[in-house]
């Protein structure tokens, strides 16, 4: 049985979502972040780096969402949630994917967690990390959407869905306090809606119990 180390509304739901997309079979395993759950030694033993997702298959225990990802759908390529390997689709694939996860994700700690990054009680610098981090991502959010307005499809890579749409819905709905949020967007918009209207969407919203604004 697959388990899944979740929180409501984190890292984890792009994998919540492919295990729905997938039809796999699949138990959840809540990483209770409020009671540092995720430092405790029994998770730092699954992911010494104290963070969520992990999804257990079997005897293999993984880390990274991107990591996750790619697992996932090369557990069940039938699903046709990636391009055939070896395929020049299948490299573009690889191309977002690590945008994704480099590019976009690993902005998005910088603008939640500003205060992180600069010296304790340096609120005004806080603040401006928060506002030029907002601002590097409104760039790449401009890159998605043009990647929309390129190929005039419904998905990332065009006419296909593939497992990089929940990944991008998901960073997308974490820019829903933006002053630009994704859901702006000319094409990103659409986009977001499309991706609400499936059915692995509305069982995860429900499983992790996440309220309005969707994104």
């Amino acid at each position: 049985m697959i388990e899944l180390h979740y929180f409501p509304g984190n890292a984890s739901m792009t994998p919540h979502l492919l295990l729905h997309e997938l039809g796999l079979d699949f138990e959840l395993r809540l990483v209770d972040r409020a009671n540092n759950a995720h430092k405790s030694p029994a998770y730092l033993a699954l992911n010494p780096n104290g963070l969520i997702p992990v999804l257990v298959d079997g005897d293999q225990v993984l880390y990274e969402t991107a990591a996750i990802v790619l697992h996932l759908v090369d557990r069940q390529p039938e699903a046709g949630l990636a391009p055939a390997p070896g395929s020049a689709e299948r490299s573009q694939f690889y191309k977002w994917l690590v945008w994704l996860s480099s590019s976009v994700q690993s902005q998005m700690p910088i603008y939640f967690y500003s205060s992180r990054y600069v010296a304790a009680d340096n609120a005004a610098g806080a603040a401006e990390v928060k506002a030029q981090a907002e601002a590097r991502i409104g760039g790449l959010l401009d890159q998605l959407d043009a990647q929309f307005a390129r190929h005039g499809g419904p998905w990332v890579m065009g006419a296909q869905f593939s497992a990089l749409d929940p990944y991008a819905f998901m960073l997308c709905r974490w820019t829903r306090g933006f002053a630009r949020p994704a859901r702006s967007l000319p094409h990103l918009g659409p986009f977001l809606q499309r991706m609400l209207e499936r059915p692995a969407v509305q069982k995860v919203f429900a499983a992790e119990r996440l309220t309005e604004p969707w994104f």
